[in-house]
């Protein structure tokens, strides 16, 4: 699929059925799951106005969604400027390996280029081989290792 195929906009009301089966299907591969109610929720915050609230982009490709990013600016008490966190980014398997990811990766990256956002960072599943692969080439591994209460 060449990136003129791909249409990387920002998520609609409209598109929520399949942004819903994106992002089950996204939670499964992490081996997790959240209740119904934190999708209506997540969803609502992808669509407010609230600069605090997560802003979600998703692939389009023939009139289907196959890929979906959820980032988020906030403060940072190293920088004056807010940074991009890029919580989350899945690709459908059928369009794996056809830029669909980098696609994305790359709209995040413009999206924090407009806001003055010098650093985009995310995390992934040390299993998530595929992804890493992509995100070796369009990002650099960090030394930090993750913690978090229970």
């Amino acid at each position: 699929m060449s990136q003129t195929d791909l249409n990387v906009r920002f998520v609609r009301a409209d598109d929520y059925d399949s942004w819903c089966a994106l992002w089950r299907a996204y939670l499964t591969f992490y081996e997790t799951s959240v209740d119904e109610a934190v999708y209506d929720s997540t969803f609502a915050r992808l669509l407010g106005d609230d600069p605090q609230d997560f802003n979600g982009l998703v692939a389009e490709k023939d009139g289907r969604l196959v890929g979906l990013t959820h980032y988020v600016f906030h403060r940072h008490c190293w920088k004056i400027e807010n940074v991009c966190y890029l919580q989350d980014l899945y690709a459908d398997p059928s369009v794996r390996g056809s830029g669909v990811g980098r696609a994305l990766i790359e709209a995040v990256y413009a999206k924090a280029d407009a806001e003055n956002a010098p650093t985009v960072y995310w995390m992934t599943q040390d299993f998530n081989h595929t992804a890493r692969q992509l995100y070796d080439r369009i990002g650099q591994l960090t030394p930090f290792i993750k913690y978090q209460r229970g």
